[in-house]
């Protein structure tokens, strides 16, 4: 093999001095500057078939890459196909000096266009230099490894297109990626990286998000520049089967409350009920183990936070995304020289001072739930996550190392929210395991109590409804009457039905009719109400424009 990669890399020389000589006597040549039509022009990227039968083929980054999904039998699995455009032997040659020549107009050229312009004149410019002429099909294919390379992902960037896909992980060298699908869960890819190919691209992954990585300290944990979470790895000593990543995509736009009901994660009672403690400023934790959505979750019952509260966020990692005027986001950084990096516990000191309404962390670990509580007790209204997988679990963690929260303090907690990844009819989903009240220290035992205020049954699929005293309080602190206070949560059950009915589960949409209803209750509920009204009617007409004999059901013969 190296004997192999230093005859390439001389046949790449020659290749490239040729091109330089054609520089000297040639006059260049001149490109068409049409962008692509598919309609018009040769296809960038060829149709191929795979073994197996096809389940499904879509596009990724039209018109260069696509994915095809086929079943294979003998292996009882599907597998996941990445086509992207062919190049022939010259194209090949021809990019690799295009990967050197391109790289410094992209960095110091500071004529005005987005990124993709800036490269696309680059390449063109390159190209008219070298004399070489090529279709407008060709020119793009160029384009695209060019775009993966310097702007994109590299190898893995038509998988970072798949809104399908959660997490992408490499578990070392020669070993096919997988990938987290929606549809199919783990799936095996036909991407692969050789030794040297990994290492360099877990380094440049790292590079690129500003952060460290070497045989020294080969363990990183970091924010990609789209946002995605990326756990890297590098070499042998900690990943025995060589350098390997782990990719959980950033979310552009995040789960709504309408998409946690349409999951089946919560029932509408539950939303309504968490509603209500946001609003009154519950403090409020999303427990659960991992993937078990508990960070999607709170992300999406933020939405009901009330328009111009202050909230700040403090993750280490960037995932939450809020539609809110009065928000500040704040993340960790982490330096080789320690008295650089910015802690989670130095975020939320600093939060404190800032007198925000809302802290939200991210997930605590250690010495900053100290704080996060010392908060609570303060007076701020505070979220976050935890891993575990019960009430009782959170509850000894905090009590215990190396978190430490004095039993006193925990008592400041009002709402645990723990969630489940659980098999359900051979799939796997995301339930509401226990939402549970802490009522405080029982006087006789000395232990934390807490009531169960809904409950999941696994077997039927359904919540069952407890003790909810929080809403007694909130009931209290509003001076409503018991028949109001069921009345509000009927109200906003019905609203956010509503929504759902309609498919409102763009955030910011969202965002914006919760805003309206904190805005004018009763007028948006009549106009829920209207709409209830006139879906009515028009059900009524349609039955009324049907025949007797139709209207009592199939006839002898059994057709309708």
């Amino acid at each position: 093999m190296p004997e192999e990669r230093g005859w390439t890399d001389g046949w790449s020389d020659g290749v490239r001095q040729r091109l330089v000589r054609a520089v000297e006597t040639l006059k260049g040549s001149t490109l068409p500057e049409t962008p692509y039509r598919p309609g018009e022009h040769a296809a960038v990227v060829e149709d191929r078939t795979f073994p197996g039968e096809e389940v499904e083929r879509y596009w990724l980054n039209a018109p260069y890459a696509y994915a095809v999904v086929a079943y294979e039998h003998d292996e009882d699995q599907h597998r996941y196909r990445v086509v992207e455009p062919a190049l022939d032997a010259f194209e090949r040659d021809l990019l690799s000096t295009l990967y050197d020549d391109v790289r410094t107009p992209l960095l110091y050229d500071r004529r005005e266009g987005s990124p993709e312009e800036v490269l696309r004149a680059a390449l063109r410019a390159r190209l008219e230099r070298y004399g070489v002429e090529v279709d407008v099909a060709g020119f793009y294919r160029l384009y695209y490894y060019l775009h993966r390379r310097f702007q994109g992902f590299g190898r893995i960037d038509p998988l970072m297109y798949d809104p399908h896909i959660e997490d992408v992980s490499c578990d070392g060298y020669g070993v096919p990626l997988y990938v987290y699908h929606a549809a199919y869960r783990d799936v095996e890819t036909d991407i692969t990286f050789d030794e040297e190919e990994l290492d360099r691209y877990v380094v440049r992954l790292a590079q690129q998000s500003g952060r460290h990585i070497s045989v020294g300290s080969p363990i990183v944990e970091t924010t990609l520049r789209d946002g995605s979470r990326a756990e890297l790895a590098l070499g042998e000593e900690v990943t025995p089967r060589g350098s390997a990543f782990t990719i959980r995509k950033y979310a552009e736009e995040p789960y709504t409350p309408i998409d946690l009901l349409e999951f089946g994660t919560y029932s509408l009672e539950q939303m309504a009920y968490l509603w209500l403690a946001i609003e009154h400023n519950k403090n409020v934790i999303f427990a659960g183990g991992t993937a078990s959505g508990k960070t999607t979750s709170m992300n999406a019952v933020l939405m009901f936070v009330p328009p111009r509260s202050k909230v700040i966020t403090i993750e280490d990692t960037r995932e939450l995304a809020l539609s809110h005027d009065n928000w500040l986001s704040c993340v960790t950084r982490e330096r080789l020289d320690d008295a650089s990096n910015v802690t989670m516990y130095d975020l939320l000191r600093s939060a404190l001072r800032h007198r925000p309404e809302y802290i939200v962390v991210g997930e605590v670990r250690g010495q900053e739930a100290i704080t996060l509580f010392q908060a609570m007790n303060t007076g701020h209204t505070t979220l976050s996550t935890m891993h575990a997988d019960s009430v009782q679990t959170v509850i000894n963690r905090l009590e215990n190392e190396p978190i430490n929260v004095p039993r006193p303090m925990v008592q400041s907690l009002d709402v645990l929210c723990v969630q489940r990844l659980a098999r359900l009819g051979g799939e796997r989903v995301r339930r509401a395991d226990a939402i549970a009240e802490i009522e405080g220290i029982d006087a006789r035992t000395g232990e934390l109590d807490y009531t169960t205020a809904y409950g999941w049954d696994l077997a039927s699929d359904s919540f069952v409804e407890g003790d909810r005293k929080l809403l007694e309080e909130i009931r209290s602190e509003r001076g409503w009457s018991r028949s109001e206070l069921l009345r509000e949560l009927r109200r906003r059950g019905r609203f956010l039905e509503y929504l759902q009915e309609r498919g409102v589960d763009q955030y910011r949409q969202f965002t914006a009719m919760v805003n309206r209803y904190y805005a004018d209750p009763d007028g948006v509920m009549a106009r829920v109400e209207d709409a209830d009204l006139e879906f009515a009617a028009s059900v009524g007409d349609g039955i009324q424009g049907v025949g007797a004999d139709e209207r009592e059901g199939p006839d002898a013969s059994g057709r309708t």
